[in-house]
C-alpha cells in the first residue's frame, strides 16, 4: 500500500513518536510510506530568549535524526496543507491529530482513503474545542489506542466501528534486570507543562510522600526544563531530552513510577517504566486502566486525587523487598505481553480494511 501519515509537526512528543514508529514499521513491512508535516512557524524573539533560558531549543532536523525516520518527508506550508494538492497520491492517508484531521477531511479521493489515528480526547481549554470535537464526528476510519479512549469516544459521541490497536514499546531499548528496592526510596515521573498530563498532581503527591520519606529521591525527564518554582530540592534530578538509553536508566532506578494525567490516550512512558520492572501508580486514564491490576503490578486512583495517589505510592515504597520484587516482576510481565511488530500488523490490517471500505463506497 501507499500510506501517508500526516503530522502537525515533528518533535519528541509521545503521539508523534508513536505515529513515526508505525510509519517505520509499515515501511519495513514493504509499504511505501510518506510523512507529511507542517512547516514550523518561525519563533518570535521572546520565544527564542525563553527557549534558550530554559534549555528547550531544538530543531526538527535534530529530532528527525533521533527518531530514525529515513523515508520520504514532505514539509508543507499551512496554505499547502489546507489546499491539499501538494499531498502525494496514496491508498490511505492517516490523520494523527485534530488539526491534521481537518486537513485530511478536504483531500481529494486520489489522496487515499481517510483514516484517523486518534491518540487522545483532545478537548482542552487551550484548543478550539468545537473544532476538535467536530473531527471525531468526521466519517473517517477511526483507530484508537486504548480501551479507555474507545469508551470515552463511544460515550461522548455515540461512535461505533472504532478499532483498537494498542501501542507497545521497544524491548531492545526498555528493559531491566531483576533488582532490589533502592537503598533510598525513589520515585519517578514524566515532567510536562501540559495541564492534562497532571504534573501538578504528581508534585502534590510527592510533597505528601516527603512527610513519610524525608529523604525521598525524585527522578524525572521531559522535553521542557521545569520552571524554577517547581524544583523539588537537592534530591530532585531532572533530565532534559535524554537519549533512549538514559531513559531506561531513569526508569530502572525507581521503586515506583507515578502518572497523574487528567486525560491520556495511552501513556507510553507508563508502559516503558513497567517494562523496566518498575511498578506503576496512575490515575484512571489511558492504557493504565487496561494494564494495571491493583496490588499486583501497581495501583489506580481517581483523576486529580492527590491524596490517594500518594497513599498508593506509599504502599509500594513500604513493601518488603521480596514483595516489591514480585510486584516488579508482574509489572514487567504485563508490559512484555505485546510488541511493536504485533501492533504494526494490527495497524496494517486496520488500514487494509479502511482501503477496502473506501473501494466499496467508490466502486469506480
Amino acid at each position: 500500500m501507499r500510506i501517508c501519515f500526516v503530522l502537525p509537526t515533528v518533535n519528541p512528543s509521545g503521539g508523534i513518536k508513536v505515529a513515526l514508529i508505525y510509519a517505520n514499521k509499515l515501511a519495513e513491512m514493504g509499504h511505501t510510506v510518506t510523512v507529511v508535516s507542517a512547516k514550523p512557524e518561525a519563533p518570535s524573539f521572546k520565544q527564542i530568549v525563553q527557549s534558550l533560558f530554559r534549555l528547550k531549543l531544538r530543531t526538527n532536523a535534530q529530532w528527525a535524526s533521533f527518531e530514525g525516520w529515513s523515508g520520504d518527508h514532505l514539509i508543507l506550508s499551512k496554505p499547502q496543507l489546507t489546499e491539499g494538492s501538494a499531498f502525494p497520491d496514496a491508498d490511505v492517508v492517516v490523520a494523527t491529530w485534530w488539526e491534521t484531521a481537518e486537513w485530511v477531511a478536504h483531500l481529494h479521493p486520489t489522496k487515499g482513503a481517510k483514516a484517523y489515528f486518534i491518540q487522545g480526547h483532545e478537548v482542552f481549554d487551550n484548543l478550539p474545542i468545537d473544532r476538535v470535537m467536530a473531527t471525531y464526528r468526521q466519517p473517517f476510519h477511526r483507530i484508537v489506542i486504548s480501551k479507555w479512549l474507545m469508551r470515552t469516544l463511544q460515550d461522548t459521541y455515540g461512535l461505533d466501528g472504532l478499532e483498537l490497536v494498542s501501542n507497545s514499546y521497544d524491548s531492545e531499548q526498555f528493559y531491566a534486570v531483576e533488582r532490589n528496592k533502592a537503598l533510598v526510596p525513589t520515585v519517578g515521573f514524566l515532567y510536562s507543562e501540559t495541564v492534562a498530563k497532571g504534573t501538578d498532581v504528581v508534585l502534590g503527591a510527592i510533597d505528601l510522600l516527603k512527610t513519610r520519606f524525608p529523604n525521598i529521591r525524585v527522578v524525572s525527564f521531559g522535553t521542557a526544563a521545569p520552571k524554577s518554582d517547581l524544583l523539588l530540592g537537592t534530591n530532585f534530578e531532572f533530565h532534559l531530552l535524554p537519549q533512549q538509553d538514559a531513559i531506561r536508566t531513569i526508569y530502572s532506578q525507581c521503586d515506583v513510577w507515578i502518572a497523574g494525567s487528567r486525560s491520556e490516550g495511552f501513556n507510553l512512558t507508563a508502559l516503558e517504566a513497567m517494562a523496566c520492572r518498575t511498578p506503576l501508580v496512575s490515575t484512571r486514564t489511558g492504557w493504565p486502566c487496561d494494564g494495571v491490576i491493583d496490588g499486583q503490578n501497581g495501583y489506580l486512583v481517581g483523576v486529580d486525587d492527590v491524596a490517594s495517589l500518594a497513599s498508593v505510592a506509599e504502599k509500594v515504597l513500604e513493601l518488603p523487598n521480596g514483595d516489591w520484587q514480585k510486584m516488579s516482576l508482574q509489572a514487567y510481565e504485563t508490559a512484555s505481553s505485546g510488541s511493536w511488530e504485533a501492533s504494526a500488523k494490527a495497524f496494517e490490517t486496520s488500514l487494509v480494511k479502511c482501503v477496502a471500505q473506501q473501494s466499496l463506497r467508490s466502486p469506480e
